[in-house]
């Protein structure tokens, strides 16, 4: 999402960074192509002045122009205030305990995905151990019933509906009702959602507001629409009270504006963020993670969080023993590559790795097709994928065909799986080894002089 922007103000930095000194002439040049980056990526302008004027007035300190390390300073500087606009603190929903009943109010407009994000934040606190209840309050749009009950299905969670309903107070209460009975701890309430704002819509929220007193009130906003989101949950909060904001398509490439703008603007946190399509691809909004990736840090942290959710750890224990005794197949590497698709794409990942942001362009990475990797493993036998060795000339024929590839693609992932086989048993030696590891780099180290 922030690759243009995180591109524009690494080359900002590089106006200080490593110089011995700094002036107050450095910080003026790298402040104004802050500025102009911020612009450019749909920033609301009060919130770039405010930035800009609480940069410049800490950098300018006596304590930045005599630091050590003057550079580094300044860009903690920017850090530091990137991750207080952005909201500072991670903020979690304010919920009852599981004895009790909480309401989550989604509100937005149509074509912001909010029926799509009740059905993701159910399967997210599914996964936290809540129960809870998707109810289809929004009586206006055609098929929103049905699209809210195909996902409640997808994720395993129940969804109340009443076809012919007309009013949205009188499902929530009928709701009620049926939650009690059936334990459900926590309801999300899809609600009404229009084109645009309009008095209607406002006044059927007020009303379904005072009759469930929820205990968060989240707008859904489409990431996509840059300052109009913006414009969007203030009117919101204004006219119903929001507790939160949660900003779908944000794995676009949309220039961030509406990010990096909201809680200035609003007051108002951003809780979750849609990275993808899929149920699991709504995350929590963490200030100082996103601060970092904007600023072409990365995000180890969230990296680690997203492979510890995929990956089973005895099975990552059964793996590393097939490298070091190299019975490693085909089948693992199948096994590996499935892990990784639930991970997400692979440019998402580049980006929360210190530096990688903004390094391959889509091209590059197509070019290591996962897709086709794995068409052209499944396309292969049991037998096959556990002994490489006996896939033949006809048998890569067969293979081919069966994967829509060539013959060379599919001995080509044989050869580079063999190398890779070969490089995960050298590794397995130097890590037990830290002599022989010292002995291969200075190897590595002559033949590239």
């Amino acid at each position: 999402m922030f690759e243009k922007l995180t591109q524009k103000i690494s080359d900002a930095f590089r106006v200080i960074s490593g110089k011995a000194t700094i002036t107050e002439k450095n910080i003026d040049d790298a402040v104004e192509a802050i500025k102009m980056a911020l612009l450019e990526a749909d920033v609301n302008l009060r919130v770039v002045r405010r930035f800009i004027n609480a940069t410049v007035e800490e950098a300018k300190g006596g304590k930045v122009l005599r630091s050590v390390d003057p550079g580094q300073q300044f860009i903690k500087i920017v850090h530091d205030k990137l991750v207080s606009f952005l909201g500072d603190t991670k903020q979690d929903l304010r919920l009852k305990g599981p004895d009790t009943l909480s309401v989550i109010l989604m509100l937005g407009l149509q074509g912001s995905g909010k029926t799509t994000s009740s059905a993701k934040l159910a399967f997210r606190l599914k996964k936290e151990g809540r129960k809870p209840l998707l109810v289809a309050c929004d009586l206006v749009r055609p098929a929103a019933m049905e699209q809210l009950a195909v996902l409640g299905k997808q994720i395993g969670v129940p969804v109340y509906k009443e076809e012919g309903a007309t009013d949205s107070s009188a499902v929530y209460k009928a709701a009620v009702i049926w939650a009690k009975k059936n334990m459900i701890d926590t309801m999300i309430i899809d609600t009404t959602g229009r084109l645009q704002i309009d008095e209607p819509m406002m006044a059927e929220l007020s009303r379904l507001k005072t009759v469930s007193s929820p205990d968060e009130l989240l707008l859904v906003a489409d990431a996509m629409t840059g300052q109009s989101a913006v414009d969007i949950a203030k009117t919101f909060d204004e006219r119903i009270g929001l507790t939160g904001v949660a900003l779908t398509k944000f794995d676009s490439d949309t220039r961030g504006g509406a990010a990096l703008s909201l809680k200035t603007i609003t007051g108002k946190p951003l809780k979750f963020i849609g990275v993808g399509e899929k149920p699991e691809d709504f995350e929590p909004f963490h200030p100082d993670r996103i601060a970092s990736r904007i600023l072409g840090m990365g995000d180890v942290v969230s990296l680690v969080e997203k492979a510890q959710a995929v990956i089973d750890q005895k099975e990552a224990e059964a793996i590393a023993k097939k490298i070091e005794k190299e019975t490693f197949t085909l089948e693992d590497w199948l096994t590996q590559l499935r892990s990784i698709k639930k991970m997400g794409s692979i440019q998402s990942m580049l980006d929360m790795i210190p530096g990688m942001s903004g390094q391959f362009s889509e091209e590059d990475i197509e070019k290591e097709d996962l897709k086709m990797q794995e068409a052209i493993l499944n396309s292969m036998t049991r037998q096959e994928r556990a002994n490489h060795l006996i896939i033949g000339p006809s048998r890569r024929s067969r293979i081919a065909r069966g994967s829509g590839t060539s013959v060379a693609e599919v001995a080509r992932l044989i050869k580079k799986f063999e190398k890779m086989r070969t490089m995960m048993k050298k590794m397995t030696k130097m890590n037990k080894n830290p002599a022989a590891a010292q002995s291969m780099m200075s190897k590595m180290q002559k033949r590239f002089k």
